[in-house]
Order: structure tokens, then C-alpha cells, then sequence
């Protein structure tokens, strides 16, 4: 017994034929129209001259490197005005004025720079913060302390996000150099310290 045949498979491979004959189609007329259509950075037909020494010179002179840019209708150079015969009147120049050389020019501008900074003013003072607390009465402990082992602290009083805090200082120092000795020397007594700089 034969089995019936499905009315659309004839149809299905039909469609299949038709698709693939018209896309061969529409691929070999956009390879035509593409190989006719000239191709903008190809020069197909540039041919070098004969006297390659003699035009090249005369090319560089009146080279433009924007010339490709122009396109069909490039844009020529304005000719230089014939030059006049009239001699205009003479005008007399000021007297140049030279500078003076300075008089203490060195050898090392670095080390005057660095020098000049050393004997400049610190613009910062100087202060070594033993501790802060939120309680007078501890920062007064740490004051006692500080007071029988030899330095003068003060207790200074600021509001840090809503809340007083009692910082235990020594100082001001105007020099860094002071501070940090001061600073070495409490760490050696068993205080923690730390160098706060303020601007002056």
C-alpha cells in the first residue's frame, strides 16, 4: 500500500527552489553594481611619470596636504600680490632695552628654591594631642598626669558631631621640629601622642 502523498511538500520545495534562484539573483546584481562603481581609495589607473626628479620638486613646492580633501572642486591658493615699487617712509625703532642679568644667578636654582623655603615662616603652628575623651573629668586625669611628669597641657573643648570632646594638647609649637621631639619624647613615657598641624 502507497502512502498518500502530503499536498504541501511539493509546494514546500518549490518555495525552496524559488528562494535560492532569486538570492543567487539579487547576489550576482550587487556583485555587478559593485565592481562597476569605482572604489574611492583605489587609483586603478595611476601610472608614474618618466622624469620622476623633475616634477617631484616642483610638486612639493605646491603641495597641499589638504588636497584630497577638497574633493572635485579644489580650492586654489591666493596669488601673491605683485610686489609694489613704493618704499615706505622709514620709522625709527625705540631703542632696544636689555634686560639686566640677575645679579645673584646660581648654579643650583633647586637649592636657592629649597633654601628660601627653609627660611620661610611655617604658615602651620603646631600641637602634640595626648588624648581626647568625652568626659572632662578623664581629660583632667591625663592633665594631672602630664602636669607631674613636666609639661603644661591644656584642655581644649570642641563639638564633634553633636557631642563635646575634651582634647588634651601640648603646645602650640611654631616649628614641626619642636612638636615631633616633644612628641618622641612622651612616646619614650609611655603616652600615645599624635602631631596636629593648624593652620596659623
Amino acid at each position: 500500500m502507497a502512502t498518500p502523498r502530503h499536498p504541501s511538500f511539493g509546494g514546500t520545495l518549490l518555495g525552496f527552489i524559488a528562494g535560492l534562484l532569486i538570492g543567487l539573483m539579487v547576489a550576482l546584481g550587487v556583485a555587478l553594481y559593485v565592481s562597476k562603481v569605482p572604489m574611492p581609495f583605489m587609483n586603478k589607473g595611476a601610472t608614474r611619470n618618466a622624469d620622476p626628479a623633475g616634477n617631484d620638486a616642483d610638486k612639493a613646492k605646491d603641495w597641499d596636504p589638504n588636497a584630497p580633501l577638497y574633493g572635485k572642486n579644489p580650492v586654489k591658493a591666493p596669488e601673491k600680490p605683485a610686489e609694489s615699487t613704493i618704499t615706505p617712509n622709514p620709522v625709527l625703532a625705540p631703542p632696544a632695552v636689555v634686560a639686566a642679568p640677575p645679579e645673584n644667578k646660581s648654579e643650583d636654582p633647586l637649592g636657592d628654591l629649597a633654601r628660601e623655603r627653609a627660611n620661610a615662616p611655617d604658615p602651620f603652628q603646631y600641637h602634640v594631642q595626648v588624648g581626647a575623651f568625652r568626659s572632662a573629668e578623664e581629660a583632667e586625669a591625663l592633665r594631672a598626669k602630664l602636669s607631674l611628669a613636666g609639661y603644661d597641657p591644656q584642655i581644649s573643648v570642641r563639638d564633634v558631631s553633636g557631642r563635646q570632646v575634651h582634647r588634651v594638647r601640648l603646645g602650640p609649637f611654631d616649628t614641626k621640629a619642636e612638636a615631633e621631639q616633644i612628641q618622641q619624647k612622651l612616646s619614650t613615657a609611655k603616652f600615645s601622642a599624635a602631631l596636629v598641624r593648624v593652620q596659623r
